[in-house]
């Protein structure tokens, strides 16, 4: 049992991911703003939190790259495949990713302009997740009050 909100939200966030996605990778869709997206990676790759702590140094090229493809990647996945549990997962990477963009456009002083966007998918993936857990949560409710139990239902 879903709830259309729930699945509405995943198809437009992983449409989405799947757009700023390619952007990143490819000049098709925007040359102007893939040639920013590459200058901006090259001041976020510097400030990657393991660059200071373990002196790992990321080249901004791979960064972009494994960010963009991280991006297509589930932004598919919650479009289109259908387990809650993988939708899930990518909410997670994604949000990860969410985290990862805010950080990186505060240490390089970005303005809040530029650090809304990713601010706003955060929340909206946060969103998404706990109308997961509160869509589940009411399953495993209803179906204790009719007298079945998840253990019973794996043994028969």
């Amino acid at each position: 049992m879903g709830s259309i909100v729930l699945k509405s939200l995943s198809i437009l966030l992983g449409l989405f991911f799947v757009f700023v996605g390619t952007m990143k990778l490819t000049s098709h869709i925007s040359k102007d703003l893939h040639k920013d997206l590459r200058k901006e990676y090259v001041k976020y790759a510097k400030v990657f939190p393991l660059a200071s702590t373990l002196d790992f140094k990321v080249p901004s090229k791979w960064y972009r790259r494994v960010v963009g493809s991280l991006e297509i990647v589930c932004g598919l996945a919650m479009a289109l495949i259908p387990s809650y549990k993988i939708k899930n997962a990518c909410n997670g990477v994604l949000l990860l990713l969410m985290v990862m963009a805010v950080y990186s456009h505060y240490m390089v002083n970005d303005k809040f302009e530029r650090i809304a966007p990713a601010l706003v998918f955060f929340f909206m993936l946060t969103g998404r997740l706990v109308i997961d857990w509160q869509l589940r949560r009411k399953e495993v409710q209803a179906a204790t009050t009719n007298g079945i139990d998840d253990k019973s239902k794996k043994q028969d």
